[in-house]
């Protein structure tokens, strides 16, 4: 009889060390080298900013799923990094549950069509065309049908993390007031307007500045907000600037709850192309270098008409 019972309690914690080890992670892209990168200008390299040390992709994951809160910055266009964004949804979850997936490609009324898919799927029901079910607009969806995929058939919610193109025109007519000492910063608001300027090449009249100020700003805080609301351990994908720490998504949660952007309740990673400017441990903690998109001239498309 004891020797039962020893085997009985054995098989428990056999089953229990099963049930509590992590899944493995999936296979990295393809462009991702297999061998270690030795410098941090190489595509695949991963920046530890804050140690200056280059980590493997699955040193980095191991250090993400430690906080509560992720915020991963893309390059819309870059196909790489929604390849890497994929790799590394899969790779977290592997290591501990995710909690839920805040994304900047989603207005909130589409928050009812996701929860929706969401359900259907796990329901085991088919979903036939996917970007028609989510009235997916505004966003290339070649470039993000894999990474929604994905997500729309995990259990982790998708949280819808932007405004509609009526509520941002209502944002640029009448700006409201932002509270907060963090987002507010003379510095903070001078960059950005600058980076807006920038990215219209140039071509914005002074004084639609303030008001494309304050569309990046509130888009900024709604982010924060439904991060916020969301169930932890999240992760965040949005543009680079929206999530950068000197800039972004981290000043506002400064504002809104101060705790939760300490260093070991918050991480920033930011997917960077091959050759583009470096960032600091300012702007990120960490650094995740991935093949540039093909070259466009972004102001020749601006200039066309009806684009302006």
């Amino acid at each position: 009889m004891k020797g039962l019972l020893i085997l009985g309690l054995s098989l428990v914690l056999v089953a229990c060390q099963l049930t509590t080890q992590p899944l493995s992670a999936p296979p990295l892209p393809s462009w991702q080298p297999s061998t270690g990168v030795t410098s941090p200008h190489s595509v695949g390299a991963i920046i530890d900013l804050a140690s200056g040390e280059l980590l493997t992709a699955e040193a980095l994951v191991q250090q993400l799923a430690k906080v509560p809160r992720v915020l991963i910055g893309e390059k819309h266009d870059n196909l790489a990094q929604h390849q890497a964004q994929l790799w590394l949804l899969q790779a977290v979850a592997a290591q501990r549950p995710t909690g839920s997936v805040v994304l900047e490609m989603l207005h909130q009324e589409q928050q009812p069509l996701v929860t929706a898919v969401q359900q259907r799927l796990a329901q085991g029901k088919q979903v036939a065309d996917l970007a028609q079910a989510l009235q997916w607009r505004g966003w290339d969806w070649e470039q993000y049908a894999e990474l929604i995929h994905y997500l729309v058939a995990q259990p982790a919610p998708i949280k819808a993390a932007n405004f509609s193109r009526e509520q941002l025109l209502a944002i640029y007519q009448q700006p409201p007031l932002l509270a907060g000492v963090h987002s507010n910063a003379a510095e903070v608001q001078q960059q950005l307007q600058q980076q807006i300027a920038q990215a219209h090449c140039q071509q914005l009249p002074s004084a639609q500045l303030p008001k494309m100020l304050a569309v990046q700003q509130q888009r900024d805080r709604l982010m924060a907000e439904v991060s916020l609301a969301a169930a932890t351990p999240s992760l965040l994908l949005a543009g680079s600037y929206h999530v950068r720490k000197d800039l972004g998504v981290p000043l506002h949660l400064k504002d809104l709850a101060p705790a939760t952007a300490e260093p070991t309740q918050l991480k920033v990673l930011i997917l960077v192309e091959q050759g583009a400017a470096p960032l600091s441990l300012q702007q990120a903690d960490y650094l995740w270098i991935t093949p540039a998109a093909p070259a466009q001239d972004y102001c020749a498309q601006l200039k066309k008409p009806g684009k302006q």
